[in-house]
């Protein structure tokens, strides 16, 4: 795969992600208004985050681009070492 072409698709996940992140901490900020980035880590430390179906949701969207970034940077290291 051309170099620029792996640059823009690890540009557009970390836009994706940081963009999740922060509707994460928006809607966990809605819940209680005191957690932090660090808090939303660990939902199940703060019952109204574990409890709540869309919170659960949107942290649910972060895993997955999470997981799918995760899965282009190690294909992408397999076509490297090909």
């Amino acid at each position: 795969m051309p170099r620029l072409l792996e640059e823009e698709l690890e540009r557009l996940l970390d836009e994706m992600i940081a963009q999740q992140r922060a509707r994460v901490l928006v809607h966990a900020r809605r819940l209680n208004g005191t957690l932090t980035d660090d808090d939303v880590q660990q939902p199940h430390d703060f019952p109204e985050l574990a409890g709540s179906p869309e919170w659960n949701y949107e942290d649910g969207i972060l895993a997955g681009y999470q997981a799918v970034q995760a899965a282009v940077r190690a294909a992408l290291r397999r076509l490297d070492d090909t």
